[in-house]
């Protein structure tokens, strides 16, 4: 299966109502050769063999058309490890890099090599702000007002920032979405001003790594004009995080800690 059913809120001008939404699933696959681990990759489940076989390819691993004897294994979370016995004399150069994967520029979890090492650790956010879920719009607006990048070639991602006076604090643009969040937060940090930070505002889907960057600056609020991934919306209920998706023409869907917005009607 590629996708689950969550609860979920959905917010529109003049009404809120509770629905069952198709969430498409988020999980980690494990790369293992000749029984070491090699990688993680933040996957939707299915076509792991061929995933793993065309990353391997890109990154001059194993380039050899046969297909190495496998193992595959998938939890019921969908978590999967696969391991492929490949003789030393195939493997490529790449596998003597051992980290120049690809995926890197578009995920921050993919590089990773054990699946024990994407966990997030801490205590959950304590939250005191609340949000009017009609003044979503206008911070979106800000943002966009300042995505000067997209503007001139429609081809950048944007994580805009903002504190509990709906202030817009830092804005950055990036062609990765996890760049652009990276670098508000890094601005923040040379500017000593994360306290400050309360919203985040990205312009596409959000998936895992994104919480988990969220979560470590002590942002509590994240509101995303595309969708949210399953593991992303696990994790904002764990970890203390409102989680709103699909924000544009004034509806949005809230999927984790609703109690943050003030919505009713």
């Amino acid at each position: 299966m590629q996708f689950n059913n969550y609860n979920a809120i959905k917010i529109t001008n003049h009404s809120s109502n509770k629905i069952d939404d198709a969430i498409v699933i988020e999980a980690p696959l494990q790369i293992n050769i000749n029984n070491k681990p090699y990688t993680v990759v933040m996957r939707t489940p299915g076509d792991d063999l061929q995933l793993s076989l065309g990353l391997l390819y890109a990154e001059d691993i194993y380039k050899n058309s046969e297909t190495p004897k496998h193992i595959l294994t998938v939890e019921d979370d969908y978590a999967g490890v696969i391991n492929f016995n490949i003789d030393q004399q195939l493997l490529g150069k790449g596998y003597l890099n051992k980290r120049t994967l690809l995926s890197v520029s578009s995920c921050g979890i993919c590089g990773k090599t054990e699946l024990d090492h994407i966990a997030i650790k801490g205590n959950k956010l304590a939250n005191t702000f609340r949000l009017n879920q009609n003044l979503v719009s206008g911070l979106f607006a800000k943002m966009q007002k300042h995505q000067d990048t997209f503007k001139i070639t429609g081809g950048s991602h944007a994580c805009a920032i903002f504190n509990t006076d709906k202030d817009l604090v830092i804005l950055k643009e990036d062609i990765g979405r996890h760049n652009a969040v990276d670098k508000c937060i890094g601005e923040l940090l040379t500017q000593n001003q994360l306290s400050e930070a309360q919203i985040m505002l990205v312009s596409g889907r959000v998936s895992y790594e994104i919480i988990s960057k969220a979560f470590f600056a002590k942002i509590s609020i994240i509101i995303a004009v595309s969708a949210c991934s399953s593991l992303a919306i696990d994790y904002a209920k764990e970890f203390g995080i409102c989680l709103i998706g699909f924000s544009r023409n004034h509806k949005m869907t809230i999927y984790a800690n609703p109690q943050y917005i003030n919505y009713e009607y």
